[in-house]
């Protein structure tokens, strides 16, 4: 067994955008608002990266699901 080697300590995550789980519900039809949880590949970011509640980022998944069938946001970059 050989040493092991220390990780690299992560750099903390800038959020991108903070709300309050008592702000109105998020709206799929708010394309600049949805657009900012988005990577350039049309991704959505990660909870971490979003600073939202479990809830809320659910909420945050099903705007954007429904604003891509709508023809709104792309479905990929």
């Amino acid at each position: 067994m050989g040493m092991k080697i220390a990780a690299k300590p992560r750099a903390p995550l800038v959020p991108v955008g903070r709300k309050r789980c008592d702000d109105p519900r998020i709206d799929y039809k708010d394309i600049a608002y949805l657009a900012k949880f988005m990577t350039p590949q049309a991704q959505l970011q990660s909870r971490r990266r979003t600073s939202f509640c479990a809830q809320c980022q659910r909420q945050l998944k099903q705007s954007v699901k429904r604003a891509r069938f709508m023809g709104l946001l792309p479905f990929v970059g």
